[in-house]
């Protein structure tokens, strides 16, 4: 038993010491953060998109703006206001209108920072109520209206001269910050001819066509680009403009636009659970991220015991095609060798989970420091739940026993890493199955399908942990636990079998059929091989 100690105290110790080992650990959750965060920078600093309109109908372009101005101005309101309570120095940088009616807006709860912008823009005000779908807004205070009045004409003016570069300085989310409108004058085909060469000079990145009754019909209307891919613009405008008719539409029918809003109202059923005291509760977003955090885990149970297996099938394959595991068995026997790198290499897999773990944790506690202040979620409480974390150890050490019997055995018969690797084939199948079945078996984690997989041992570890969150009988925590251990210790008796005759034998791996004569072998003695 000392042997088999040393023998993994060597593989692990030979891992951990490498730089290679610590830069492949902190790489994948690196990796899996930068995948994360990058698209949303990138979307952020995503080129400025120019736009034209032609607007026959004289009227709905200026509509369009007001709205769109004045969706901004609810988010420049919110972003004032945080800066003006951050007290560190940032309203300074906003403009001298924003800064002082930064004290009125700080009187304001987020709700009205929206009736606020509706304020300024008061003249589009019920047209912007139809676009929104009748939003309940909370009444402004009668001074706060008093006091935004005196700087309406100035904020109108300040916006109507806001480039978007200093847009996305106070945010990135303005629509100024994303689009900007150019104009041309002249007939509508010459401006047309222009606004088409300008696409094509890629000066332009589309432009509108309105007609001259859009309340009445759609036709004439058009979305001029060479981008297909890119819809921001399209749907923006779009939205904005479909809003407005719709308003206008009710209008001209004598409808009312309560009446209608009425009428399209869905009828929504509010989520409710029951407590473990029996009463019932309402659904919060992290009870939703709670049950869904089962499915997190089992990409992290996955990632883990590939990324380990696949190590230590390298190092069998490895050892064995340079002679080292002959030096080993001079000295200590194959049974020894086999349990001492399965249990080094399983030392180095705890090493590396913990790290993630760690990693992991860090970035929940340091997302609030990064971008300010965050809805509680409850990622600290979901990372630290019990029943999460020894689940995951439990099938993780389980898992990795089971699979790392199976891998050593395949090991122990190559004599290449393509060898190897044809012969894990069948075992990556395996393992995707549980990956394939995972949102399946998420959506419904006491449903007969979970419950049959539950029970097939290469699928155990990963299935059980789907189905923490939904609570399984702790009878079917302690038959799963037990098949799975009886599993274990079969694959490590059959693995002893095959890793004891394999691990010596050089040239044409063993067919199947051969295979599976080692396992009737009787201790110590050695099958001679029939040559094909």
């Amino acid at each position: 038993m000392n042997k088999t100690f040393l023998v993994a105290l060597r593989e692990y110790m030979e891992n951990i010491r490498t730089k290679t080992f610590w830069i492949g650990i902190i790489s994948m959750p690196v990796i899996l953060v930068i995948a994360s965060i990058v698209p949303i920078l990138l979307e952020k600093a995503k080129d400025v998109r120019k736009y034209a309109v032609i607007d026959e109908s004289g009227w709905l372009l200026q509509a369009v703006e007001e709205k769109a101005a004045m969706r901004d101005m609810g988010k420049i309101f919110a972003e004032t206001r945080h800066r003006f309570r951050k007290q560190d120095g940032s309203l300074d940088e906003l403009a001298g209108v924003l800064q002082r009616v930064a004290p009125v807006l700080n009187d304001l709860e987020r709700p009205q920072m929206e009736a606020a912008a509706r304020w300024v823009y008061e003249e589009a005000a019920e047209t912007a109520a139809e676009e929104e779908g009748g939003t309940d807004l909370k009444p402004l205070p009668e001074n706060t209206k008093s006091k935004l009045a005196a700087h309406r004409t100035e904020l109108r003016q300040w916006y109507s001269e806001l480039g978007a570069e200093e847009a996305n300085q106070i945010s990135s989310d303005l629509d100024r910050a994303r689009f900007e409108r150019i104009s041309l004058e002249g007939p509508r085909e010459e401006i047309r001819e222009k606004y088409n060469q300008m696409i094509n000079e890629e000066k332009l990145f589309a432009y509108f066509i309105i007609n001259e009754n859009p309340v009445e019909t759609s036709e004439g209307c058009s979305y001029v680009s060479n981008n297909l891919t890119d819809r921001d613009l399209r749907q923006w405008f779009g939205g904005i403009a479909s809003g407005i008719i719709r308003s206008q539409r009710l209008d001209q029918k004598n409808i009312d636009s309560e009446v209608a809003r009425w009428i399209q109202s869905p009828l929504n059923f509010k989520e409710m659970k029951v407590s473990k005291t029996g009463d019932e509760a309402e659904v919060e977003t992290k009870d939703k991220i709670y049950q869904m955090a089962p499915v997190a885990f089992v990409y992290l149970l996955f990632l883990s015991i590939m990324i380990v297996v696949s190590m230590l099938l390298n190092n069998t394959v490895e050892e064995k095609s340079n002679r080292i595991i002959e030096v080993l068995l001079s000295s200590i026997s194959p049974i020894q060798l086999m349990a001492g790198k399965i249990l080094g290499i399983g030392a180095m897999s705890l090493t590396m989970v913990g790290t993630w773990v760690i990693f992991f944790v860090g970035i929940i506690l340091g997302l609030p420091l990064m971008f300010g202040a965050m809805p509680d979620l409850g990622l600290g409480q979901i990372a630290s739940d019990p029943v999460f974390l020894v689940s995951f150890v439990l099938y993780f050490l389980l898992g990795y026993l089971f699979y790392s019997a199976i891998i050593v055995a395949i090991g122990s018969v190559c004599n290449s890493l393509k060898e190897a690797q044809n012969m894990m084939t069948p075992v990556t199948l395996i393992l995707i199955v549980p990956i394939i079945t995972m949102m399946t078996v998420a959506k419904d984690p006491n449903g007969l399908i979970a419950k049959i997989l539950t029970y097939i041992p290469p699928f155990t570890p990963f299935v059980m942990m789907n189905r923490a969150a939904g609570h399984p009988h702790i009878l079917e925590y302690i038959l799963s636990t037990i098949l799975l251990g009886v599993s274990t210790w079969a694959a490590f008796w059959a693995a002893a079998k095959v890793f004891r005759i394999g691990v010596l034998m050089t040239g044409k791996p063993p067919r199947p059929k051969e295979i599976l004569r080692w396992l009737r072998t009787s201790p110590g003695s050695i099958p001679v091989r029939k040559e094909s």
